[in-house]
């Protein structure tokens, strides 16, 4: 084995172990590969020499991650993207540009480092997020659907950042003696003349050839490699970046029924090789140099943990949403993203700025990310003890979340949570004669049970507020379907100080959580798994009963 060989192997093999401390402490991984290169860097152990083969690995991670990104913006969710999302999004981005610049300017950096930093840190990572509320079953809810519309709006952003960046080699010396207009015209024209070429692509080749491609999913794989890879390729030879051809490439698939299969296949192997990305960076920084970035880096992750949040929280009730919205929403940008570091990063092999840019963005991002996921992790409790503070962020009327709300209808039992067990649970209830209203935080639901014989009602149930406007007056149950034993603690407790006297009954997937809700006042546990396997042996050994029997 060569010594490149056994380096990338050290590294695999203290990735995961760091890792999986990192997943104790519930961090993302992207903390772990960074410590991992700044342990392995010349500033502690300095094991790396191999820096050539990393380099190629994490380019082509760079790559598959920008191929990702265009593959998931899809034009059609691009047109339903709502006004809130829209507005939120470029609030958020010309805040955090307009004062991060202003910020920088007063540390003393130059207008250049500046603006590259302020643009860096309007930017929050949607890998993150998706992972965070899906861990939390909030990917669905009003603020997780409003967050998810906004990061889309900042995908946009970067990549749109990035074509300018990477525009900056599009023309030559010779071209640039020639004026800026004509520059622009050459720039313009190239990203024109690409444009078309993969538009009719789009339209008479690819859906033909993917088609053809999609019996062996092995094939597809490497088709949506290879088609990456080219127009990264190509886009460098026309002078621009490889990440915006890789973005072309992935968006000419976007609309093409396919790009699921394409995404799911992708994703392991664009996290497996962003580590060397993240490694690499590490390994480059200079601990000792960014002693001198100390100060700058904890204003600037003060300003991305507290200002980014604020501004969101701030945009959302002047337009009609309830403060625990905007704050649960605002949470998600309390971080800058993986794209920050790529996009500075950008500038640094342009020559635009120094490499301590590049040292600073990046301790801003662990700071951040760091901090933001313990924010979000704990978001009900965070925005219980901040709530007294939260008032200016809320209009007397939040008209647009109110508009949500239908009136509620009388009933005998009351099912928060409208998945697949809870609408099970509520459509048997129903056909028994019992009155049900269903409860889920997800704001589509209500329309797809518009006529179902069950009423829906949007509603969290980690909202106190919202509990105190149920109508309890005749219902004698209340189940939960959530599996959440914070927002089930909640429930039980709101529940209570409205007086409720009926039975409370909560679903869990262990014994260790039912006794701990038996314990809080819950009067029924529902384990779905177990009840559902007793009931399936008690039929299966009455058939076997019956077949001896004959």
């Amino acid at each position: 084995m060569d010594s490149s060989y056994n380096q990338i192997t050290l590294l695999l093999f203290a990735t995961a172990l760091i890792g999986l401390f990192a997943l104790r402490l519930r961090q993302p991984i992207i903390v772990a590969y960074i410590l991992v290169g700044i342990l392995a860097g010349p500033s502690v152990l300095n094991w790396v020499s191999a820096h050539e083969p990393m380099e190629l690995l994490a380019e082509i991670g760079v790559t598959i991650l920008l191929f990702v990104v265009g593959l998931k913006l899809d034009i059609k969710l691009v047109r339903q993207l709502g006004p809130v999302a829209l507005a939120t999004g470029l609030g958020q981005l010309l805040f955090t540009i307009v004062f991060g610049f202003l910020i920088c300017a007063a540390l003393g950096m130059d207008w250049v480092r500046a603006l590259y930093i302020a643009v860096a840190l309007t930017f929050s990572s949607t890998i993150i997020i998706v992972k965070l509320l899906s861990d939390k079953r909030e990917i669905d809810s009003l603020h997780g659907r409003i967050a998810m519309g906004f990061l889309i709006v900042q995908d946009v952003a970067v990549v749109l950042a990035m074509m300018v960046i990477g525009s900056q080699g599009a023309v030559g010396v010779d071209a640039a003696a020639a004026g800026v207009w004509l520059q622009l015209v050459q720039v313009f024209a190239k990203v024109a003349g690409l444009g078309v070429v993969v538009f009719l692509l789009m339209r008479y080749v690819l859906p033909g050839l993917l088609r053809a491609m999609a019996g062996s999913q092995e094939l597809l794989l490497v088709f949506a490699v290879g088609w990456g890879a080219s127009l990264a390729a190509g886009g460098e030879w026309l002078g621009f970046s490889k990440e915006v051809g890789a973005f072309l490439a992935g968006f000419s698939l976007a609309s093409l029924p396919f790009r699921e299969a394409i995404n799911a296949r992708l994703a392991s192997l664009r996290d497996f090789l962003l580590l060397f990305f993240f490694v690499q960076l590490g390994t480059q920084m200079d601990l000792g140099s960014l002693g001198a970035e100390m100060l700058s880096a904890t204003v600037l992750s003060l300003f991305v943990l507290v200002g980014n949040p604020l501004i969101v929280l701030a945009i959302m009730g002047f337009m009609g949403y309830r403060k625990r919205t905007g704050f649960l929403a605002g949470l998600t940008v309390a971080q800058i993203s993986e794209f920050s570091i790529i996009f500075v990063a950008m500038g640094v092999a342009l020559g635009q700025v120094d490499a301590a840019a590049l040292g600073l963005v990046t301790l801003v991002g662990l700071v951040t990310i760091t901090s933001s996921t313990y924010m979000i992790l704990y978001s009900q409790k965070l925005f219980a003890w901040c709530e007294p503070w939260l008032g200016w962020a809320e209009r007397k009327d939040p008209f647009r979340e109110r508009a949500l709300e239908s009136p509620p209808e009388p009933s005998d039992v009351i099912v928060f949570g409208m998945g697949r067990y809870g609408r099970r649970l509520a459509e048997r209830l129903n056909g028994e004669g019992v009155r049900v209203l269903g409860v889920d935080f997800d704001p589509e639901l209500q329309a797809r049970f518009a006529g179902s014989a069950v009423p829906v009602l949007f509603g969290d149930a980690a909202d106190a507020e919202f509990v105190t406007h149920l109508p309890l007056g005749g219902v004698r149950v209340v189940v939960s379907t959530l599996r959440d034993m914070e927002t089930d603690l909640g429930l039980m407790a709101a529940l209570r100080r409205q007086g409720f006297t009926g039975t409370v009954a909560a679903t869990v997937h262990s014994a260790r959580d039912g006794e701990r809700l038996q314990a809080a006042g819950a009067d029924q546990i529902l384990m779905p798994f177990t009840d559902a396997a007793d009931h399936a042996a008690r039929r299966i050994a009455a058939a076997l009963g019956e077949g001896e029997r004959r």
